[in-house]
């Protein structure tokens, strides 16, 4: 293992590969044994049948194939596979990923969740420009599964409520969780005035001006009265970052930098470095479907730390935050031990849930790990490698 040394000289790709290794063999497995797919059971340890019994939780599923997308970008510019050359490469285990997910889900990558939707599609872009990238069949089975899930958004996306996107096929309420990340997949696939239009809206109506961040939706209530859900949730932020970079134009950009500044002053705690330094760490948000939500900040943030169009300041508060979060993670690794059941998957590590609580606290031996939270710190580490890539 990686001593823990100072983030100043980590080797952050490394360090990703290390929780790549530690996620695909814990959690990584034949859906219903069947060859040519790929699932992430949601908990371990726990048994085949128990697992069947249990949500497999598509949206995970999702952020599964974009960490394994990071990973398969990295092994395209070291020239190594992240898990040794006997093992699939991170790009073969994504394709096989996306095959497990369309058949879990009754063949079809279609659900009742447009975020959920928007998640994979935006994954599934990713996987098909880095099957490009390393001349990888599969390109035009990605482009299918994008196009059935744009007549998804496009269906979604309407002028009730003076736009924005709905979040299930219940058609009641409207939110960040599926406009921001519909209105990046619309930004990355050409349609910018469709993103441009669900941005505005998205600032005309969720954001929080005292805050400097986006408001969680609008529910359309008894009567057809309106509810502000006003919830401040780090994931939501994350999306409309990522939106608002990839349009540009300095309305975007400026909406961007101030946003960065918002989630640096109301969503960080402190925690203590081995250095002695106090960190600003970014919040995160326990177990479940908030295990995951501010590694996907932190996937936004990292784009930001990198944008030469943002300034200096912007930019180093947006690497900041990712790099101290991902050093507060890495030092709060724990080693699974020889005899503990998840050891039956091989060594690796175990991630803590929160930042500043080491994980022998929130995982300690014998305990349960949930997929979510260490999705998120592979997530969180692989954002904290890109940042270090281009500094460096």
């Amino acid at each position: 293992m990686i001593s823990p040394d100072d983030a100043t000289t980590a080797d952050w790709s490394a360090r990703a590969d290390e929780a790549a290794r530690s996620v695909t063999r814990m959690f990584g497995q034949r859906l219903f044994f069947l060859p040519g797919t790929h699932i992430a059971a949601i908990e371990r340890p726990s048994g085949g049948l128990k697992n069947l019994r249990r949500p497999w939780h598509y949206w995970w599923q999702a952020h599964y194939v974009d960490c394994l997308v990071d990973a398969g970008r990295r092994e395209l510019a070291k020239g190594a596979r992240f898990d040794g050359g006997s093992r699939p490469s991170a790009g073969r285990l994504a394709s096989r990923l996306v095959t497990g997910i369309r058949l879990r889900n009754f063949l079809t990558v279609v659900n009742n969740y447009y975020d959920d939707m928007a998640w994979l599609a935006l994954s599934t872009l990713r996987l098909a420009k880095l099957a490009e990238q390393t001349r990888k069949p599969g390109a035009r089975r990605h482009a299918r599964i994008r196009k059935s899930l744009t007549l998804q958004f496009d269906s979604a996306s309407t002028d009730d409520l003076g736009g924005g996107t709905f979040w299930s096929t219940k058609r009641d309420f409207k939110n960040t969780p599926a406009t921001a990340p519909v209105a990046l997949y619309y930004a990355r696939t050409g349609n910018t005035a469709k993103a441009q239009a669900l941005v505005d809206w998205l600032h005309a109506k969720l954001f929080d001006p005292a805050q400097g961040m986006y408001q969680d939706g609008l529910r359309i209530g008894p009567g057809g009265a309106v509810v502000l859900e006003a919830a401040i949730y780090t994931y939501n932020q994350g999306p409309v970052l990522g939106a608002l970079l990839e349009l540009g134009g300095q309305p975007n950009l400026d909406r961007a930098a101030s946003l960065v500044d918002a989630v640096s002053r109301n969503l960080t705690r402190p925690a203590l470095l081995a250095s002695g330094k106090t960190a600003a760490v970014l919040r995160c948000d326990g177990t479940g479907d908030g295990g995951l939500f501010t590694g996907i900040l932190a996937r936004y943030l990292a784009l930001a730390a990198v944008d030469g169009r943002l300034s200096d300041r912007t930019r180093a508060t947006a690497a900041a935050l990712v790099i101290e979060t991902a050093q507060a993670l890495w030092e709060g690794r724990r080693t699974v031990g020889t005899g503990e059941p998840l050891a039956r998957h091989g060594a690796h590590l175990v991630f803590p849930v929160f930042p500043e609580t080491p994980a022998s606290g929130s995982y300690p031996a014998g305990a349960a790990v949930e997929l979510s939270t260490q999705l998120q710190a592979w997530m969180i580490l692989e954002a904290a490698a890109a940042v270090w890539a281009i500094q460096n």
